[in-house]
């Protein structure tokens, strides 16, 4: 068919596109665009057909005619039938313009009338097929789009490939795809042009699973329900946009340890060939698809004799992925599995759960297929059960306890000690472990339904608080029910006050009040012996006065570091190794800090904390950022936030400290982005600490990008922010030598010099040396814009050095980056002229660029090298104004400018005069303005009777 210019594809495509596939749309949209052909590949329910669709309505309305087909395995058999789907609307505007022997054989092709054939008229058919494409495209641009390209006839997929091998500069392009099982879409690129674009479309991440199930309509669901989609469908967003709905229609979850229910659709699309199998042939596969890992041992071991012969079987129909070198019996698809267990009878799925209770060699997969076998409360099926959720545990393996514990509390008798409540606890704290909050929060709430004892009722409310994450203010009405049921019982009240805690901090954006309630915790907790909530509220404690600058910190930071210490504790994001490290970390002793995190980070990953596992690989990203490892950093930082992606954990820190790492090291316009996602999500769940966070990103991102008054709107923000929160430590933002810097830059000088008046003293008080630098590194800007360029030089000197000597690599490079600037372009930063020759040191800009590339800082990189290749320009002499000038002031500006020439600062111009410094700051832009200067010192000489130059 053809479609003109007025073409307009419909929109329901697009938005389905953009999940997973933006990275390979670009570059199949770039390929189009500079008058490419592509090809796209890939198994059946991944998508091709969706990306098609939007490719073809992206790039249709530059096309003259678009033709178009669509082909089925069914009608594969009919020759021509693609052709005529492709030219049957448009031939006859060609035609007239054919050789009569090339006109007679396509229409007969096309008509169906006469007897032509490839045989007979294969040369002319090729031929017409040729000329009636060039003959459109003499027109205007040809879009020629065909789906499912694997059905094309024969006869049509000759005659396409034999024009489109010919077409040479002729403007048609081919946009197709095909359905391939592995990398064989060779053969189907000789329908294509030459140098045509083959895309693979690849299975979609968690994340991407979850963000279609959302698109579809499909939320709600718990993110241990989504990995089983995703771990079931492999990725394939028609299998799991199947699966999603199948859920939607029978919400009834499917028991612990089960696979997912599979729709009926879907099984007969994965086991078509089931029915060819021997019954004998069938129970050894259902056996296999009850089994975690089976194995030929294992299935022997169950009683499946002949499972050599009946896993061939299985293998030759394409049931089973052939392994030769291997014992694992795998299936082609995990969907076939899972399809195989749905489709049995519940009877046959109990005897394979029966067989490979005793069959299987690991003790927890033991305990669950006795518990899949077996129906109604047991306590000897109980108590195996509540042991191998202890044995995964142990193994690190939370999800899976979890699992096991939800078993044990399913086959538990209602008089047993402990009770299914109990066990259905310790398992929604596996889950919070294993960072599936979904699933803790839903087995919390189920216990409150029917929970009746103080202590059970309040862990519930925990676990319910503890699941909301940062979105505590969602759960403020659960506090007064929590303080209720823990009446004055002191460890239920530690638990609910640790927090409360939390909620001052992050709902109400207070650093002393969260103090507080974490310092009463801690007293509850000891006086009720719980040294696990102890450890936690001491910690929380640490981590808020070292922020707030506090002097307790230290004393506080040895206390919860004393033993005894709770093995799990220690190494939890929340615990006393956290607020060792985080003092390390702002005091400056970054080697040590990182040894501390990635010992922190190693353990979590072996106890398979998930939600620790987040903020430690975030934490060392920060580290190896703050050392001028900023490759190291990216690589760490982008790891960490598909971690919180694809767990839902800590997503806006860990998105913030990528926007660093990619101003950094990486794509600057990313940065921005992370930055912007990072603060609005921090907005919207009102999160003010992380507001001032995300703001802090934002701020650096746009100094890199070289968007000044936008770092300084930011910036600005996150000091009211920070006051108001009581934090007064500038170890931990590390914001405050970007902001000055940018004021320095749209020469709000008395502002700057404030900010470094301010944080100078914050930061003698508390030793942070690094901090200290880089206000140095800032004033050495305010001095240089204000004429003092001798004075400038001296102290970014000074700079540079302390800065190596610490550690602080990507700052140590900024500091020559910016002493290159002041020797060679003092007004690339925004600083005037003093007249004379450039100042080129002995390292100019070579050594900022060296550093720089030592730290894998490509954004700065690329800002240096553009300095480099920019000539000094040639100084211009500039009238100097006269005495007679300041009669044109108005009085408070003749007062303010005697006062400079007799070398008053503005803070003493403001003490004498009796006004603010930023009214003599802005008199001063005035009196620059009127007299024709850039600066103060402009002023001193025309009292010296000096010229400027």
């Amino acid at each position: 068919m053809t479609v003109r210019r007025d073409f307009e594809e419909p929109a329901r495509s697009r938005p389905d596109l953009v999940i997973g596939r933006e990275e390979l749309f670009a570059g199949a949209r770039e390929q189009l665009t500079g008058g490419g052909s592509v090809l796209l590949h890939g198994p059946a329910g991944i998508g091709k057909s969706t990306v098609l669709r939007a490719l073809a309505a992206d790039n249709a309305v530059a096309a003259r005619t678009v033709l178009r087909c669509s082909a089925t395995e069914s009608e594969s058999h009919l020759p021509f039938l693609a052709l005529a789907d492709l030219l049957g609307l448009v031939v006859d505007e060609v035609s007239d313009r054919l050789p009569a022997a090339q006109r007679t054989a396509l229409e007969s092709a096309l008509t169906g009338r006469g007897e032509s054939t490839l045989q007979r008229d294969g040369l002319a058919l090729r031929l017409a097929v040729l000329s009636v494409l060039r003959a459109l495209a003499a027109e205007g641009p040809v879009l020629v789009v065909a789906d499912d390209l694997q059905w094309l006839d024969p006869a049509s997929a000759e005659l396409l490939g034999f024009a489109a091998r010919r077409l040479g500069d002729t403007p048609v392009q081919l946009l197709c795809a095909v359905r391939t099982e592995g990398q064989e879409y060779d053969r189907h690129l000789r329908a294509l042009p030459p140098n045509s674009l083959a895309v693979r479309l690849n299975p979609l991440s968690r994340a991407q699973v979850s963000t279609l199930l959302d698109h579809r309509g499909y939320t709600g669901l718990p993110r241990s329900t989504v990995r089983d989609i995703h771990r079931t469908s492999a990725g394939n967003p028609l299998f799991a946009l199947e699966l999603g709905r199948a859920l939607a229609e029978d919400p009834t979850p499917p028991r612990p340890g089960e696979p997912l229910h599979v729709p009926t659709s879907l099984r007969a699309l994965v086991l078509n060939r089931l029915d060819m199998l021997s019954d004998e042939a069938r129970r050894t596969l259902l056996v296999a698809s009850a089994g975690a890992r089976p194995t030929l041992a294992l299935l022997h071991a169950a009683g499946r004799d002949n499972a050599e012969s009946e896993t061939a079987q299985a293998a030759a129909l394409g049931l089973l992925a052939t392994e030769p070198e291997g014992p694992a019996v795998r299936f082609a698809h995990p969907l076939i599995s899972a399809a195989l267990y749905a489709e049995a009878p519940a009877q046959e799925r109990r005897a394979a759960h029966a067989a490979l209770s005793t069959a299987a060699s690991d003790t927890i997969e033991r305990a669950r297929h006795l518990a899949l076998a077996s129906s109604g409360t047991d306590p000897e099926v109980a108590a195996r059960l509540a042991e191998a959720a202890t044995q995964a545990r142990d193994r690190g393996a939370p999800s899976v306890a979890a699992s096991m514990g939800l078993l044990a509390a399913r086959h538990t008798p209602a008089d047993s000690v402990p009770g299914a409540d109990e066990r259905r606890l310790q398992a929604a704290t596996d889950a919070i472990t294993a960072g599936e909050m979904d699933l803790a929060r839903d087995i919390a709430r189920e216990v409150l339904t029917r929970a009746t004892l103080p202590a059970e009722r309040v862990r519930a409310w925990i676990v319910v608080i503890e699941s909301a994450g940062h979105t505590l203010g969602d759960v403020d009405s659960v506090f007064p029910q929590a303080l209720a049921d823990a009446g004055d019982d002191a460890g239920l009240l530690a638990l609910v006050h640790y927090q409360l805690a939390w909620r001052g901090l992050i709902v109400e954006g207070d650093f002393a009040e969260g103090r507080e309630k974490a310092a009463h915790a801690a007293e509850l907790a000891a006086r009720a012996g719980d040294r696990r909530t102890e450890l936690l509220a001491l910690a929380f404690q640490a981590q808020t006065e070292t922020l707030m600058g506090h002097p307790d910190a230290p004393a506080t930071i040895k206390q919860a570091l004393k033993e005894p210490q709770d093995p799990q504790v220690a190494c939890h994001h929340n615990g006393p190794g956290l607020a060792r490290f985080r003092w390390l970390q702002m005091s400056d002793q970054l080697a040590e800090a990182r040894t501390t995190v990635t010992a922190l980070l190693r353990e979590v990953r072996r106890r398979g904390m998930v939600e620790s596992e987040v903020h430690f690989l975030r934490l060392l990203a920060e580290t190896e950022l703050r050392s001028g490892h900023c490759g190291r950093a990216l690589d760490l930082a982008r790891e960490s936030l598909r971690l919180a992606r694809d767990s839902g954990i800590g997503e806006v820190a860990s998105a913030l400290l990528t926007s660093f790492a990619e101003a950094a090291g990486g794509d600057v316009d990313r940065a921005l982005a992370l930055a912007r996602e990072a603060e609005e999500h921090a907005e919207g769940i009102g999160d003010q600490m992380y507001v001032s966070r995300a703001l802090a990103a934002l701020g650096h991102a746009q100094l890199v990008a070289g968007d000044t008054q936008g770092t300084v709107r930011s910036l600005r923000r996150v000091r009211e922010l920070e006051h108001g929160l009581g934090i007064t430590d500038p170890a931990r933002g590390r914001w405050h030598g970007d902001l000055a810097e940018a004021l320095v830059r749209i020469g709000e000088l008395a502002e700057a010099q404030d900010v470094i008046d301010v944080t100078r003293e914050q930061a003698l008080r508390l030793g942070r040396e690094s901090v200290l630098a880089v206000v140095d590194r800032a004033e050495a800007l305010v001095r240089a814009r204000r004429g003092e360029l001798e004075a400038a030089l001296g102290q970014l000197t000074s700079v540079q050095d302390r800065l190596g000597k610490l550690g602080y690599g990507l700052e140590e490079a900024r500091a020559a980056f910016a002493l290159a600037a002041l020797r060679t372009h003092p007004q690339a930063l925004g600083f005037p002229r003093t007249g004379g020759t450039a100042r080129p040191g002995p390292t100019s800009y070579d050594e900022a660029a060296r550093l720089f590339r030592r730290c894998r800082a490509l954004p700065w990189l690329r800002q240096a090298e553009a300095a480099a290749a920019t000539p000094p320009p040639e100084p211009v002499a500039v009238p100097a104004p006269t005495l007679d000038a300041l009669d044109g002031l108005a009085s408070m500006e003749r007062q303010v400018a005697a006062l400079v020439m007799e070398g008053a600062t503005n803070r003493e111009i403001a003490a004498r005069l009796f006004i603010s410094v930023k009214t003599v700051e802005a008199t001063l832009t005035r009196v620059y303005r009127k007299l024709g200067i850039r600066s103060r010192v402009d002023i001193v000489r025309l009292a010296a009777g000096r010229r400027t130059k």
